[in-house]
């Protein structure tokens, strides 16, 4: 009997899209997984199914496994996918429940190992800096993975250094991304990448210094980072040097010790770390500059304006898109409202001061947008140090929150805004007022609840500045 043989052909490395597409195609011709010859190396057997076909009603975790084991870099991986989808789809519905069977055992080891190597590429790739003509810098790196994930981690490393420009080359395939825009590139060469930097002396310098002899475990050290790995990193070059002189810096250690004094002066340890605490409000605002944001925050930290000793100082939740490119707190849609209703409250806003809880843009991209994201708890009492000497500098006589984050960076405990709006004494040394933020007023869904609540929101203002008064 003749069977006649489908080829797909799929693009090199882990081409999820082109999967997909062709298994829908497949199963909706009803094509058995036998008749099906998976390649991206030509034409053997004629040309791949056209059309599109139904999108396939798959279990969630089948979902979760095949964008895994499309990465994977055993040639089968297409072809015992698309077995798995055969499959489900002709009445064995429940088959990723059945752990011991042995093509879904298969997939789940395949997957892990993926995971794996995505988390091993998070952690372990090291940047170098280039100098370019002009001025310019540019950060590269060198990474060999496994399988076919360097697309998959793609948006990690955009969200975690989306200030730099840099550049990630391995043997399967390229990152570039130049602050604004992402390139998927050919595999890369070893020797394009640079083999050292100014900076890197530095860090051997503070790794060897921090490395402790006494918990030397080469075991743990190869389980948690292979041994493949450390060629690529720095500190690999002096990891076997600190290795063999660990058992005498450990009894110099123990030798140390034994003629130490017991005694300790705090007070020597409180004023040293008194003397690192800014001493005004550019220095301030230059260690905020320098901090690094955690991610996915912008890199550009949009400061406060505004008088030294204002009577008034209002605090936002955080900058938005337009304050973050423009470096200027409440410009945007929310700041104009906020200017007008100043004006309306007979409050003079370049006599007073206006700052943000949060330093630093919080956003999700969508396209070519940034869409808000409101922070997180812990990333408000991470900025909350930075805002509370900045009032300190300030010394307003009113400190007013403008909604849920800055009320809570200001209390250190979330307080709901409409219950607690008025005047607090809940901002410590500051006498404090709890209003709304003028952006919930852009979000009211109709112009009724908007005039109401503005002028409610005017009121408010009216109120916070008798009191500063």
């Amino acid at each position: 009997m003749n069977m006649t043989l489908t080829q797909v052909a799929l693009q090199p490395g882990g081409d999820l899209d082109g999967f997909r597409a062709a298994a829908r195609r497949l199963i909706g011709r009803d094509t058995p997984p036998g008749q099906v010859i998976w390649t991206s190396e030509g034409d053997l057997f004629g040309a791949a199914p056209e059309g599109e076909g139904a999108p396939l009603m798959l279990p969630k975790l089948t979902g979760e496994i095949i964008p895994l084991v499309v990465c994977h870099n055993d040639p089968q991986r297409y072809g015992l996918l698309y077995t798995l989808i055969w499959r489900l789809t002709h009445g064995e519905r429940h088959l990723m429940q059945i752990a011991s069977d042995p093509l879904v055992h298969r997939l789940y080891i395949m997957a892990k190992s993926v995971r794996r190597d995505l988390h091993k590429m998070h952690a372990f790739v090291r940047f170098r800096q280039l100098d370019l003509p002009g001025g310019g810098e540019r950060f590269m790196a060198w990474f060999e993975p496994e399988h076919f994930i360097v697309e998959a981690t793609a948006q990690f490393f955009v969200d975690r250094f989306r200030g730099m420009d840099w550049a990630i080359l391995t043997p399967k395939g390229s990152l570039h991304w130049d602050t604004r825009t992402l390139t998927i590139g050919p595999p890369g060469e070893r020797a394009a990448a640079p083999q050292m930097d100014d900076f890197e002396q530095h860090w051997l310098d503070y790794y060897e210094a921090t490395f402790n002899p006494a918990r030397v475990n080469p075991t743990v050290m190869k389980r948690e980072m292979a041994v493949k790995y450390w060629k690529n990193l720095p500190e690999a070059e002096i990891i076997p040097r600190l290795i063999h002189e660990a058992a005498p810096r450990v009894q110099a250690m123990i030798e140390r010790e034994a003629e130490m004094s017991t005694k300790r002066n705090p007070d020597k340890a409180v004023a040293a770390m008194a003397d690192q605490t800014p001493k005004s409000l550019d220095a301030l605002n230059r260690l905020i500059l320098e901090s690094v944001p955690p991610a996915p925050f912008s890199p550009r930290a949009v400061l406060g304006e505004g008088l030294i000793g204002a009577r008034i100082a209002f605090v936002g939740e955080q900058p938005g898109d337009q304050e973050d490119i423009e470096g200027r707190p409440f410009i945007g849609p929310a700041g104009q409202l906020l200017d007008r209703a100043l004006e309306e409250a007979g409050i003079v806003r370049a006599e007073t001061y206006v700052t943000n809880a949060v330093k630093n843009f919080k956003f999700k991209p969508s396209g070519k947008r940034r869409i808000h994201q409101t922070p997180t708890t812990g990333e408000i009492k991470h900025y909350r140090w930075w805002l509370e000497r900045e009032l300190e500098f300030v010394h307003p006589h009113l400190v007013v929150a403008l909604g849920a984050t800055a009320t809570q960076a200001l209390a250190g405990k979330a307080m709901p805004v409409m219950k607690n709006r008025g005047a607090t004494s809940a901002f410590g040394a500051w006498p404090g007022f709890i209003t709304i933020h003028p952006s919930s007023l852009l979000r009211q869904p109709d112009e009724a609840a908007k005039t109401a609540g503005y002028k409610a929101f005017v009121d408010d203002l009216k109120r916070a500045g008798a009191l500063a008064a």
